[in-house]
């Protein structure tokens, strides 16, 4: 999480100052004599290449050319050995033009940094060759940021686009030192005003002022995390009590503020709003702050004295408001807290209810031992729980069709342990929304580009800014971005801002930038490097754990990530473990060598297809007219440290990869890697630090423990692994078996399976039931128990306080009630997770015991039963999951796989059921089983075979003719599958002629 620097920590009384955004000194790279020596040489070779060429050549040889006009005589003339000399001569001329020419291009790109070096046309080999000799030559006297194409136009001035709140310096994106020593300026000016206003409300009396009537003011703070500020949390800290927000609210409604904007709901507020307080206010953020102050900036005087205008009490209205000096209070810059709910808030929002909601990581101060770094992670959370709910899927269908012996109908293995723990974290952490809209904004923004004719700019960079805004930051100004983006704080920055976002519609583009990747938070936005753009490697020095760490958090995003559509991850010296998150984008090599040729020939080959094709990059390919998807980015991730020669190779290797769309990750124990194009270091403390780069971020990590469970969760899924029932149970039984006897009868009974119904407890009242409905839903459908806070991010997806979720579930348990014996049937097990009691059932509970009954249990020994217990399962189905669910609610939903679930089994219930049927010949009876299992499963094949073969068995030809003349309909433009077509072949050779004579 973001971690604040103060400006002094030697006394616990003085107060908090605003945070120190001072870059990290650069740390040079010192340099060899085998780095001097290279340099001599190379400037000896440009000097003989560039000078020493034509002095020759003029001297010895002399102009090769006629000095008068050509005629016809020339032909008739004798070719003689001077004739040759001459043509050679002039051929020497053309070369050496031609890497005079490089040679510019080279030392102009070097020296401005003005991008990617122009292609000098035919000179490929002489392009490299000036390269590296003017690469050699600058090494000694030229930093990395120097040599980096584009690196200066990437630290473009923020002077004049800073905001007049605390937050602008704080919050404006930017990766290199330029833009943070600015934002570091204008955090120093406000640490100190905020040190000696501090003192001065230290010195004066709290009480004293309160008493006077003195009108105070509060600045409202930049987020912290995917923490925001509330009028909530400020009346409970200044107020003593958070009810009294309505108070500040009334204060200050429609009253402009400094961006021009006014406060017209209680839940929309904007870091850099001043707010006026009530006249008992008080508390150590509450500074006195007169007009006449010294330390106080023009800017800020002006601005809190516009707002007392606006005010009641500048009109005589003021009462308990009016008559005192103008106070604002200044930011506290408190630890930050714990990540709030998937969905990033731009503002808090009141809760359903009457409450007032803020997130929920707010308050809470701590996880209740969910792991942080997945809770900090949202877009890393989202394609893992994307990945896995699509792994869970595929492991359903195939063992439905038969595809892996023994787990037909099977139920997903019950995650326990720290794989439990992980899944919480992942359903509390992962911010679906923001993965779509992330897509869906660089899919537009291709679209629109490829629209105008345009081609991709060059993305080094994108942050996502904790209202959802989306900053790209260009590797060189690329002209004014499509509508809707928008022009940022310079020519390398466009903008796009989430209300535009939102309005994006699904683009049928290739991803533009597939490469990108979270690395970690500054303040409360997020960074995603785009590795496939960098030009050369990224080195990752720090702690072999440490590094560990961050290299698993990059590979797992980058393997389940939403915004890519294809790409190749190789994984060097590590994480042979991570394959199963991602088979066909993940491959593990042993070593060096490996990688080298492996990679050596995909340079080549890519370097000859982008030549053949005419791209001058991926760019280009990838979003042109056969937008060719053999463009997808390789990365590669290398964890342990090379040799030298094998550092060196690889710098080589690495040279034109950003053009190529490969990328590098390398690991060091130090920062002096050959070819390192930016060097960045992961601290002890999870601080990601790159000087060169000015960043200082909260890295995103995925520790050893965190990644085993992760792992674990994947491996159990996979359709071909061999999970572990519980003790007595089969593998594939249901996680809560009902006691489906008459004497088994529920005290509560929750109708899931078709529309939402409840019975045996009274209804809530109106205000509250739908959340009520909700929770119990939730709980239903998870047997095992539920993290409160995967609860309390499922109902309030933006964020709410605990004191709201723990009422909701005092109300819960208060609606559910007591058994008979005084047990309640909402409880707490040892984990901490809300478990609902045995009496409390669903119809779904009850369907997944009947079909389990009767396929494995009472039912195998004898037909009666079960044929009565799957036609007691097929009567519960009335359509499907929570059919009349609110639109807007049971978001969570998409999460879960029961959706998937529930037509299987009742796919499956259906053919256990006609099966029955047939044995004895009574076809219509199957019949009737099987369309009443199509009516909630009108998709599954296998239901339409056995419809076919028990119409088949009736001996009515032009029945079976009729449903085959369906079918074709029903399939459309698509047509039959291969397996249907073929079935009927077999069933009815004729089918065909009367599809024709119908068409």
């Amino acid at each position: 999480m973001p971690r604040r620097r103060t400006t002094s920590s030697s006394s616990s009384t003085a107060p908090s100052a605003p945070r120190n955004r001072t870059p990290q000194p650069v740390r040079v790279r010192r340099r060899s004599f085998g780095d001097f020596v290279k340099a001599f040489l190379a400037f000896v070779v440009l000097l003989v290449l560039v000078v020493g060429v034509p002095l020759a050549l003029a001297t010895q040889i002399g102009w090769p050319l006629p000095d008068g006009a050509p005629s016809l005589d020339w032909l008739q003339r004798e070719i003689t050995v001077q004739t040759f000399l001459h043509i050679l001569t002039v051929i020497v001329w053309f070369a050496w033009a031609q890497f005079a020419a490089c040679v510019l291009v080279e030392v102009k790109a070097a020296l401005s940094g003005v991008g990617v070096p122009g292609r000098v046309p035919g000179s490929g080999p002489s392009q490299l060759l000036a390269r590296q000799l003017v690469a050699a030559l600058l090494l000694v006297g030229a930093t990395a940021a120097s040599l980096t194409p584009g690196l200066s136009q990437l630290g473009q001035s923020l002077e004049g686009n800073q905001k007049p709140s605390v937050a602008a310096a704080q919050q404006t994106p930017g990766l290199f030192a330029q833009q943070q020593e600015q934002a570091a300026a204008t955090a120093s000016a406000l640490a100190e005003q905020a040190g000696q206003a501090g003192q001065a409300a230290a010195r004066a009396d709290g009480g004293a002022s309160a008493a006077h009537g003195d009108t105070k003011y509060y600045r409202i703070q930049p987020p912290e995390g995917r923490h925001h500020d509330s009028l909530w949390e400020v009346a409970e800290r200044h107020l003593g009590d958070g009810r009294r927000y309505k108070e500040i609210f009334e204060l200050n409604k429609d009253r402009v503020q400094p961006d021009g904007s006014r406060l017209s709901e209680a839940s929309l507020i904007r870091p850099g709003w001043i707010m006026e307080m009530p006249g008992d206010a008080r508390g150590g953020e509450l500074v006195e702050m007169p007009d006449e102050a010294p330390n106080v900036s023009e800017q800020v005087q002006q601005q809190i004295s516009d707002y007392a205008k606006s005010g009641d009490h500048a009109q005589g209205g003021g009462g308990a408001q009016g008559g005192g000096d103008a106070q604002v209070s200044l930011p506290e810059q408190r630890p930050a807290p714990t990540p709030a709910n998937p969905v990033t808030p731009a503002t808090p929002v009141p809760s359903t209810g009457g409450e007032h909601a803020a997130p929920a990581a707010g308050q809470e101060g701590h996880s209740f031992g969910l792991p942080e770094t997945l809770l900090a992670a949202p877009l890393l959370a989202a394609g893992l729980l994307g990945a896995l709910g699509r792994r869970r899927r595929q492991a359903m269908w195939q063992s439905a069709l038969g595809a892996v012996g023994g787990r037909r109908g099977m139920e997903p293995p019950t995650p326990t342990g720290d794989a439990q723990d992980v899944q919480d974290a992942l359903l509390v952490g992962a911010d679906p929304e923001g993965v779509r809209l992330l897509d869906r904004s660089l899919r537009g923004l291709a679209a629109a580009l490829a629209a105008e004719s345009r081609p991709l700019p060059v993305v080094y960079a994108a942050w996502m800014s904790g209202n959802g805004d989306l900053h790209l930051q260009l590797a060189q100004p690329a002209g004014k971005p499509p509508t809707p983006w928008q022009q940022g704080q310079d020519q390398t920055f466009w903008m796009l801002a989430r209300a535009d976002a939102e309005r994006y519609e699904d683009a049928e583009t290739a991803a533009p930038y597939p490469g990108l990747v979270s690395l970690g938070t500054m303040d409360d936005s997020r960074l995603l490097l785009n590795l496939e753009a960098v030009p050369g490697i990224v080195s990752l020095g720090g702690a072999e754990a440490d590094r560990a760490a961050v290299f698993a958090s990059v590979a797992a995003e980058l393997a389940t990530n939403g915004w890519s559509d294809r790409m190749t991850i190789t994984l060097v010296g590590f994480g042979d473990d991570l394959t199963p998150l991602a088979p066909n984008r993940i491959r593990h090599l042993d070593g060096f060598e490996d990688l080298f040729e492996t990679m050596s020939a995909e340079t080549r080959q890519r370097r000859g297809a982008l030549g053949a094709a005419g791209h001058d990059s991926v760019l280009t390919g990838r979003t042109g007219p056969a937008q060719h998807t053999r463009w997808a980015p390789h990365l590669v991730l290398l964890a342990a440290q090379p040799s030298d020669d094998d550092a060196l190779r690889l710098a080589e290797l690495a040279a034109d990869a950003g053009r190529l769309g490969i990328g590098y990750l390398v690991g060091t124990q130090g920062t002096d890697l050959p070819g390192a194009a930016w060097e960045m270091e992961i601290t002890g403390e999870g601080r990601l630090l790159a000087p060169l780069l000015g960043l200082e971020l909260d890295a995103q990590m995925l520790p050893a423990a965190q990644r085993r469970a992760v792992v674990e969760l994947f491996t159990d899924a996979d359709p071909g692994s061999d999970p572990e029932g519980g003790p007595g149970r089969p593998a594939n039984a249901p996680p809560f078996l009902v006691d489906i006897s008459e004497q088994g009868r529920p005290a509560v009974y929750a109708r899931l399976v078709g529309s939402y119904e409840i019975i045996g407890l009274d209804a809530p009242d109106g205000e509250r039931s739908a959340l009520l409905h909700e929770a119990l839903a939730l709980l239903l459908l998870h047997r095992e128990g539920v993290h409160p806070r995967v609860l309390s991010s499922a109902l309030w997806p933006r964020g709410v306080t605990p004191d709201v979720r723990d009422a909701l579930l005092e109300r819960l348990r208060t609606w559910l009630g007591s058994d008979p014996d005084g047990t309640p049937r909402l409880a707490t097990d040892a984990t901490g997770r809300l478990t609902l009691a045995k009496s409390v059932v669903s119809d779904l509970d009850v369907l997944r015991s009947l079909y389990y009954e009767a396929t494995q249990g009472r039912g195998v020994d004898s037909r009666q039963v079960r044929g009565r217990l799957l036609t007691d399962a097929l009567v519960l189905v009335r359509g499907p999951l929570l059919a009349d669910r609110p639109e807007g609610r049971y978001r969570w939903l998409t999460h879960e796989i029961v959706d998937a679930q529930l037509p299987l089994l009742v796919a499956d219930t259906g053919l256990a059921l006609s099966e029955f049927h047939l044995e004895k010949n009574r076809a219509e009876k199957a019949i009737e089983a099987l369309n009443a299992a199509l009516r909630t499963a009108p998709a599954d094949e296998r239901l339409w075979h056995e419809l076919l073969r028990a119409t088949h068995t009736t001996g009515d030809p032009d029945r079976l003719r009729a449903l085959a003349a369906d079918l074709v309909a029903r399939s459309g433009a698509r047509g039959l599958p291969p397996r249907t077509e073929a079935l009927l072949d077999e069933l009815l050779p004729t089918w065909r002629e009367g599809v024709s004579a119908a068409g």
